[in-house]
């Protein structure tokens, strides 16, 4: 996971893919290929996606909803 810092701007880091996967999540749950699909194209590539998921999943923004298999932003 990238941080920001004196080697790593901001834009370079995890932190600032937190807002592309919010805004696809804000227009309704999503699976998670789905989402792939639709972000990807702003991530340097898939651990880079796993990461994000897994960063706003910890901070509480994201939930996985198992029944219907999506992910659902948390307000």
């Amino acid at each position: 996971m990238l941080l920001p810092n004196k080697l790593i701007s901001y834009d370079q880091s995890i932190l600032s893919k937190f807002p592309v996967v919010l805004k696809e999540l804000k227009n309704g749950p999503l699976p998670v290929h789905e989402l792939y699909k639709r972000v990807i194209k702003k991530m340097s590539g898939v651990s880079e996606f796993i990461d994000t998921l897994d960063c706003l999943y910890a901070l509480g923004k994201i939930e996985f909803d198992e029944e219907e298999e999506v992910l659902r932003y948390v307000v």
